[in-house]
C-alpha cells in the first residue's frame, strides 16, 4: 500500500479508454464440411485478415466469429492436408451471417496458409490439437503427457502427470478448466500413489499452454497456465477405449435443443507397471474418476453450466522383496531387503462448479463463477525391512563376475505413518469482457476460503548408526520424526484488469496487452499488486515473423503446503514469493517440402524475491517454511513443429536453462536445476499403408541435484542420471471415414476404431527417480537408487461413435 495512488491511476487509465460508445462487432457464424460429403471438417484455423481475431471450428464444423462492423474484411480459412479459402464480406453493427463452406482435400503444395494460430500469436501461449492425445504413447494417456514435450517443461517420472516449468516445482503451475482452478493432491510421494490426471482427455475440446510471462486474467502462481476447455455439445457422440492400464468411456449429446450433456468415467490400475519395478510383492492401486458437465441455454442471453467430478484413487502395498544393482563398472553393490507390513494410501476428491453466463449485447459478456473443492486423503504404512548389502566382483575374467564377494553392511529399519489431510477451497468469481473494435477490456473479482485441517505423525525407526554388524549395544532412536497436528483457515481476495490494443504502423502491426493484478491475504495481512505487459510485433516482411516481449510481477500467496515446515508445523505469515518475468520470444513461419511450418524461440529470465526454499523426495515436496532465500532462473527455449510427413504434425523441444537460489550466505542449484532438456513428438504413416500409423515420444532430461538425508541444502552436490526415455506405438485404423458397413451390421454405428500396440521405455534404461540411503559398518552412506519402470508392453483399442 506504498503506492495507492499510482494503482488507481492505472486502473482509470484502463478503464478510461473504454468508456466511449464503440460500435458491436458483426457475428460470423456457419459450418465447414469436407468438399463432396456431408462430413464435418473439425480444427479449421481463421482469421480475420490484418487482425490477431481468429478462432477454429469445433468436431461438428461449426464456428462463430466477431467481425469489425461496417469495413470490408477478409476472412482466412486453413486446415492442415485442405486447400486454403476466403471470404470478403461487410457486417453492419450487431449483424449476423451465416454461410455454409466446403473445404477440398489438398494433392498439392498449400499455395497460401497466411495465418496459423493467428488469435494465440500476441501472447505466450501455446495451442496443441487435443487429437493428438488418442495416438501418443505414455503410461497416464493424459493431456499433461503433451504439456511434458513443450519447450520449459520437464518431468522425470512416466508415472506421473506432475511437471516442472522452467526451474519451478510442481506447485507452481496453474490448471483451469472452463475457468474454474484445479487442484492436484496434497499428501501424494510418488507417482505410483498418484494415479489419474483431473484432466480427462476425452472431455478436452481446447489446450492451451503458457511457460512464463502470462496475462493478468490468470491467477496467482509463479510458473505457468494450463488453460483447458472442456467440450460444448452439438449433437449425439461418444467414445471408449479399453487396454492393460484400465478404461474409459464418455458420452456427450443434447436434448431438448438447449440442453447439452457430457459426461466421462476412467478406471486405472497399474498392477502390470508396478509389479516390474524391483520391489516385490502385492500391489493394489485403484484409480476411479467420474466428470460431468451440464449446459442449458435458458434463452439467447442467459446461460447455465454445471462442471461436476469425483475421484476416488487407492493405492495398497504389501511389500515382499526388493532386490537391487547400482554402482558403476569397477565398484558395483547390490543390496536385498526382505520386507513385513504394508501400505494403504486413500485419496477421495471432489469437484463442483456452477457458472452463469449472461451476453446482454452481442460485445459483452458477463460470469459469476462459483466453486468448492474437497479432498480427504490418508496416508498409512508400517513397514519394517530387513537388509544386507554386499559388493559384487567386477573382474570379467573372474568366474565370480556379478556375484557377491563381501559383505559390506546387515541392518533393519521400520518405517511408520498415520497422516491424514481435510480440506476444503471454496471460490466465488465474476468475470467480465467487453470486445471493442482493436480488442477487448477483461476484468474480474475473486473470493477464495481455504479451510484445511492436517494430521501428521510419521517417524523412521532404525538400528544403531543405521547398521547392526559389529553389534554395539546402545539405544534405539527414531530419526525423520514429523509429528503435527494442524488447521488453517485464510481468505484471499483478488482483482485484475487487462486490455488490448492493436495498432497499425508503416512497418507493421503492433499489439498491446496491459493489465493489473491485485489481492489481499488474511494470512498474512499483505496486499500485493502484480502489473503485467505484453507486446507483440509484426513486421510487414515477406517472410512471416512474429516478435514478443513480456514481462511483469507473478506473486504466489502461501498455500497449505507451503506454510507446512520439516517438521509438519504451521508457520504464519509467511511473505508471497514473487517472480519477476521477462520473456522476449519470435515465431518464424516457414515451408519446407512444401509443408507449413513454426519455429519458435524464447529467451527468459526469472528473478525470485522471498523464496522458501524445500527439498524433492520422488514426488513429496517439503518446505523449510522460511523466506530467507532469493533466486532466479534463466534459460532459452526452441521449439519447431509442422508436417515432418504430410497430413501428421510432429514437433522437437529443446530447452536450456540454469536456476539457483542464494541461502545461507552461498548460491546453490535449485531442486529443479535440469541444465537441458530435449524432447520429441514424432508421427508417421508407413508407405502404401495410410491405414497404418507410428508415433514416437522421446524425453532427455540432465540431472537433478540430490544429497544425503537431512543434509543442509549447500550439501546437495551430486545430480542424479540423465532421464532417458522413447515409447512407440504401432497403431492401425480399423474403422475410418472409408469404411462402408452393410445396414445390419452393428459395426456401423463406429465413426472410427484404432487398435495399438505400445512400447513404453523401448531402450530398456534404468531411470533413477530417487534414492534409498544404507549405511554400512564403516559408517559409510550408499545411495541406492529407486528405478522406474522398465520395458512393457501395452494393447490398447480406441473406439470413436
Amino acid at each position: 500500500m506504498k503506492y495507492p495512488s499510482y494503482i488507481i491511476g492505472f486502473w482509470f487509465c484502463l478503464i478510461a479508454i473504454n468508456v466511449f460508445p464503440q460500435a458491436a462487432p458483426g457475428i460470423l457464424t456457419g459450418t465447414i464440411t469436407i468438399t463432396g460429403t456431408s462430413n464435418p471438417l473439425p480444427f479449421v484455423n481463421m482469421a480475420i485478415k490484418g487482425t490477431s481475431a481468429g478462432t477454429t471450428t469445433d468436431k461438428n464444423g461449426r464456428f462463430e466469429l466477431k467481425v469489425p462492423s461496417g469495413i470490408p474484411v477478409v476472412v482466412l480459412f486453413s486446415c492442415v492436408g485442405y486447400l486454403a479459402d476466403s471470404v470478403s464480406l461487410t457486417l453492419q453493427s450487431g449483424e449476423e451471417k451465416k454461410i455454409s463452406l466446403t473445404m477440398a482435400p489438398s494433392s498439392t503444395e498449400l499455395e497460401s496458409i497466411e495465418i496459423r494460430d493467428q488469435q494465440l500469436r500476441t501472447n505466450t501461449f501455446t495451442r496443441l490439437n487435443p487429437k493428438v492425445m488418442t495416438y501418443i504413447p505414455t503410461i497416464n494417456a493424459s493431456v499433461e503427457d503433451l504439456i511434458k514435450t513443450m519447450p520449459g517443461v520437464s518431468s522425470r517420472n512416466e508415472l506421473s502427470s506432475q511437471y516442472s516449468v522452467r526451474g519451478g516445482n510442481y506447485d507452481e503451475n496453474l490448471v483451469f478448466v472452463n475457468d474454474i482452478e484445479i487442484y492436484r493432491p496434497f499428501l501424494v510421494r510418488s507417482g505410483q500413489q498418484e494415479g489419474q490426471s483431473f484432466l480427462n482427455p476425452d472431455l478436452v475440446s481446447g489446450i492451451s499452454f503458457s511457460a512464463g510471462g502470462f496475462d493478468a486474467k490468470y491467477g496467482d502462481k509463479m510458473s505457468s497456465v494450463l488453460d483447458i476447455k472442456y467440450k460444448k455439445p452439438t449433437a449425439f457422440a461418444g467414445s471408449f477405449d479399453i487396454s492393460l492400464l484400465g478404461a474409459s468411456a464418455h458420452v456427450e449429446g443434447t436434448f431438448a435443443k438447449r440442453f447439452s450433456y457430457l459426461l466421462g468415467v476412467r478406471y486405472k490400475t497399474t498392477t502390470y507397471l508396478l509389479k516390474s519395478l524391483d520391489t516385490k510383492g502385492n500391489y493394489k492401486p485403484r484409480f476411479l474418476d467420474i466428470q460431468g458437465i451440464l449446459n442449458y441455454e435458458i434463452n439467447h442471453k442467459w446461460e447455465l453450466s454445471f462442471l461436476g467430478a469425483y475421484i476416488d484413487n487407492s493405492y495398497k502395498l504389501i511389500p515382499e522383496t526388493r532386490e537391487t544393482s547400482f554402482g558403476t563398472l569397477d565398484e558395483a553393490y547390490k543390496i536385498k531387503i526382505y520386507f513385513d507390513g504394508q501400505e494403504v494410501d486413500t485419496y477421495q476428491n471432489w469437484l463442483s462448479g456452477l457458472t452463469l453466463t449472461w451476453k446482454p449485447t452481442t460485445n459483452l459478456r458477463l460470469k459469476l463463477i462459483s466453486s468448492a473443492y474437497q479432498t480427504y486423503e490418508a496416508e498409512t504404512y508400517d513397514i519394517s525391512g530387513e537388509y544386507w548389502l554386499g559388493k559384487l566382483e567386477t573382474f570379467q575374467t573372474s568366474g565370480e563376475t556379478g556375484q557377491v564377494t563381501e559383505i559390506m553392511g546387515i541392518g533393519a529399519y521400520l518405517q511408520h505413518a498415520r497422516n491424514y489431510l481435510d480440506g476444503t477451497v471454496f471460490n466465488v468469481e465474476h468475470r467480465g469482457s467487453w470486445e471493442h473494435t482493436n480488442g477487448s477490456l477483461l476484468w474480474g473479482v475473486k473470493y477464495q476460503h481455504s479451510f484445511f485441517k492436517y494430521n501428521v505423525n510419521e517417524w523412521e525407526l532404525q538400528d544403531s548408526a543405521g547398521y547392526s554388524l559389529p553389534y554395539i549395544q546402545s539405544d534405539l532412536t527414531l530419526t525423520n520424526v514429523i509429528m503435527s497436528n494442524s488447521t488453517v483457515n485464510t481468505n484471499l481476495y483478488s482483482a485484475f484488469i487487462q486490455d488490448t490494443w492493436l495498432f497499425k504502423t508503416t512497418p507493421g502491426e503492433l499489439s498491446l496487452t496491459a493489465g493489473l493484478r491485485s489481492y489481499y491475504y488474511d494470512y498474512n495481512n499483505k496486499i500485493s499488486v502484480n502489473p503485467r505487459i505484453n507486446l507483440s510485433f509484426k513486421p510487414y516482411w515477406k517472410q512471416e515473423m512474429v516478435f514478443r516481449l513480456a514481462t511483469g510481477y507473478y506473486s504466489q500467496p502461501p498455500t497449505f503446503r507451503e506454510m507446512t515446515d520439516l517438521q509438519g508445523n504451521f508457520v504464519p505469515d509467511l511473505k508471497s514469493q514473487t517472480a519477476i518475468h521477462v520473456v522476449a520470444g519470435s515465431d518464424l513461419y516457414f515451408k519446407a517440402w512444401g509443408r507449413p511450418f513454426k519455429f519458435v524461440t524464447e529467451v527468459y529470465y526469472k528473478y525470485i524475491q522471498n523464496l522458501i526454499p524445500y527439498q524433492i523426495d520422488n514426488m513429496k515436496i517439503r518446505y523449510y517454511g522460511t523466506n530467507d532465500a532469493h533466486g532466479y532462473a534463466t534459460g532459452i527455449d526452441f521449439r519447431v513443429n509442422g508436417e515432418f510427413v504430410k497430413g501428421a504434425e510432429s514437433w522437437a523441444s529443446l530447452s536450456i536453462m540454469k536456476t539457483e537460489q542464494y541461502y545461507q550466505g552461498s548460491w546453490i542449484p535449485r531442486p529443479t536445476d535440469q541444465r537441458l532438456n530435449l524432447a520429441i513428438f514424432f508421427q508417421d504413416y508407413i508407405p502404401n499403408f495410410p491405414t497404418w500409423k507410428v508415433n514416437l515420444t522421446l524425453i532427455y532430461g540432465t540431472g537433478l541435484p540430490f544429497g544425503p538425508p537431512n543434509s543442509p541444502l549447500k550439501d546437495q552436490i551430486y545430480r542424479i542420471p540423465p532421464y532417458r526415455r522413447v515409447d512407440v506405438g504401432l497403431s492401425k485404423q480399423l474403422i475410418g471415414e472409408q469404411t462402408s458397413f452393410s445396414s445390419k451390421n452393428p459395426l456401423r454405428v463406429f465413426k472410427s476404431m484404432w487398435i495399438s500396440l505400445e512400447i513404453f521405455n523401448l531402450l530398456q534404461i534404468s531411470n533413477t527417480i530417487s534414492y534409498q540411503w544404507i549405511t554400512d559398518v564403516t559408517g559409510q552412506e550408499y545411495a541406492v537408487p529407486n528405478y522406474l519402470t522398465p520395458r512393457l508392453f501395452n494393447l490398447k483399442l480406441v473406439a470413436q461413435f
